[in-house]
């Protein structure tokens, strides 16, 4: 099949089987796994034009609910993250499409830029792996201690019984705060909401929405468990991908010569693919260690993120 926009022709069966595959695995760390279905587009179908970009986001907006509706189902969505999440990163979307367009259009410059993405979201990662996060008390992990208080609770009620719920117990323009499976977090508003808006300027001239930056962040530098960032980071990437993917098409008329608008057809076959992997990776999500999670992650990404950066010196 051809698609005129990205200029390629492909079985239209290998790109939804290509993002369930990735968005199996990464829906489960919060990321949509955008940001290595680009790079697929781009070495491996050879779609090289800001409209991939666009297209890439059109890939969230249809991926994306089924895994949301696994996190709220079970309780572990954190909706004030979510908001302040979206506030933030909305604004620096639109900025960040103009850069694609105005200053990334050359291939080589933009897989430069997307290996630096990549190497600083899968350092996080490594460093996240390696650091021990405290909670109130000793010395596991919060990741290992909720392993633990899981362990202690299907024990304890059986598997049937369903998991606690994600309760917020503040939320305020200084600071959120929610309690899960016992345990307290608080987390500073203004932080979130500036990192938020680095994280759409990045996140909108790459075309992932920021969910792949802003959630190992939660993780790593917050210290917040994988288990109740990932719903809110993930619809963050919907919303703010909805707000790119109208932007990109409503400026393509003032760029004839360039592709800017995304390709639906292709953006829509990735993206049922993705709604599959997503819901399994989502339902999954609570029965993988959150080691293996990262590890998973952050070899993907790193293999990519080095890829494009020797490829750069070399090309």
């Amino acid at each position: 099949m051809y698609f005129p926009i990205a200029d390629i022709e492909i079985n239209p069966f290998i790109p939804p089987a290509v993002a369930f595959v990735i968005s199996f695995f990464t829906s489960m760390g919060g990321v949509s796994g955008a940001f290595l279905l680009l790079p697929f587009q781009v070495s491996i179908l050879g779609f090289h034009s800001p409209a991939v970009s666009a297209t890439n986001q059109l890939f969230n907006i249809v991926a994306i609910p089924s895994g949301v509706y696994r996190y709220i189902k079970e309780g572990r969505m954190v909706w004030p993250l979510m908001w302040v999440v979206i506030i933030g990163t909305l604004p620096g979307v639109f900025v960040g499409a103009i850069i694609r367009i105005q200053y990334l259009p050359d291939p080589r410059n933009f897989k430069m830029f997307v290996g630096l993405i990549l190497l600083y979201i899968g350092s996080r990662l490594l460093k996240d792996i390696g650091t021990k996060k405290r909670m109130n008390t000793g010395n596991l992990s919060v990741e290992e201690q909720f392993q633990q208080l899981m362990k202690k609770f299907k024990s304890k009620h059986g598997k049937n019984k369903p998991s606690p719920k994600v309760i917020v117990t503040e939320f305020s323009l200084a600071r959120i705060s929610y309690d899960f499976y016992g345990q307290n977090f608080k987390i500073n508003t203004f932080g979130i909401m500036a990192l938020s808006a680095l994280v759409g300027i990045i996140g909108g001239a790459y075309g992932i929405g920021g969910g792949a930056i802003i959630a190992p962040f939660f993780i790593s530098y917050f210290g917040l468990p994988v288990y109740t960032v990932a719903g809110a980071a993930l619809m963050g990437t919907f919303v703010t991908s909805i707000a790119g993917v109208t932007f990109y098409q409503l400026i393509a008329p003032y760029y004839p010569d360039t592709a800017i608008s995304p390709d639906w057809l292709l953006g829509i076959l990735f993206g049922l693919g993705g709604f599959g992997g997503m819901y399994c990776g989502a339902r999954v999500q609570k029965f993988v260690p959150a080691k293996t999670i990262k590890w998973i992650l952050a070899g993907c990404i790193l293999f990519t993120s080095s890829k494009y950066i020797i490829s750069y010196f070399l090309e």
